[in-house]
């Protein structure tokens, strides 16, 4: 059940150029939140008055903490990305989270950008016997967080645009390199809509179930309003419109409805 919290920040580390780690202090939301689910953050400030939504990027129940990862894109994270201490105000844990069995015994997750940072969470929970991360990256500088990946995955493989460290390549062609070997029980995704629409794509021409994450520009992030709404599929000749906020940000590949996919990473 989602709170709204005034909690402590235990840390800020600056990781890159323009991404921030910060650790917040909640037994609340370390021991209720789910792979997938995020955090509505008030940054403060006339003009930020809106919560911004940040995936959670993981957690540590031991010590009652959980990790968000942010890029600074305008007032509100760039606020959020000078409070080094002090308290946040937060809603959370929000959204539908990650499909997490034990049929899946086999497991690959693409990232993409800032969409590679939900996904960490994910591999720490599942129990699943191999995991493999496939992560893309503008360039070397915006590598981010891969010691962290390389300890929760037996794989991980990384991919820029310039070629500038890892391969250079989309990262869906490291899955698609990837699936010609064995094929995984389930793909999960998260990051810029053109490569999860692709990645969708290569999941289903191989059988394999694919969950995204549809995270979008949010309003509320409790479904009150019309901000984050995503066409998807109602049958085999209907639709509709899910709010990402509540409905998601979590869907099955097969439930999108791509060509109406606004890409707001």
């Amino acid at each position: 059940m989602k709170k709204v919290l005034t909690e402590q920040i235990a840390d800020l580390e600056k990781l890159c150029d323009d991404v921030y780690k910060m650790t917040v202090r909640s037994e609340y939301v370390a021991q209720n939140a789910a792979p997938g689910q995020f955090v509505n953050v008030k940054c403060g400030g006339i003009e930020a008055f809106l919560r911004r939504p940040i995936s959670i990027c993981d957690v540590d129940r031991a010590n009652s903490t959980f990790d968000i990862v942010f890029q600074v894109k305008g007032n509100g994270t760039e606020r959020l990305s000078c409070k080094c201490t002090g308290e946040v105000d937060i809603m959370a844990p929000l959204g539908k989270p990650f499909e997490i069995d034990d049929r899946y015994k086999s497991i690959v997750v693409v990232g993409g950008g800032i969409g590679t940072f939900p996904l960490l969470y994910l591999l720490n929970s599942s129990k699943a016997e191999e995991k493999t991360a496939l992560l893309g990256f503008r360039t070397k500088t915006s590598v981010v967080l891969e010691n962290r990946f390389r300890a929760a995955a037996q794989h991980v493989e990384i991919a820029t645009d310039d070629g500038t460290y890892g391969k250079q390549a989309f990262v869906t062609e490291l899955l698609e390199q990837r699936i010609l070997g064995q094929k995984p029980d389930i793909v999960y995704t998260c990051g810029p809509g053109i490569m999860m629409r692709k990645v969708a794509a290569i999941a289903e021409k191989n059988g394999i179930p694919c969950q995204v994450s549809m995270e979008q520009r949010m309003g509320c992030g409790i479904g009150a309003c019309l901000v984050c709404a995503c066409k998807t599929k109602k049958g085999e000749d209907d639709w509709g419109f899910a709010h990402v906020c509540k409905d998601g940000p979590v869907f099955w590949s097969t439930d999108i409805c791509w060509d109406q996919c606004e890409d707001s990473r």
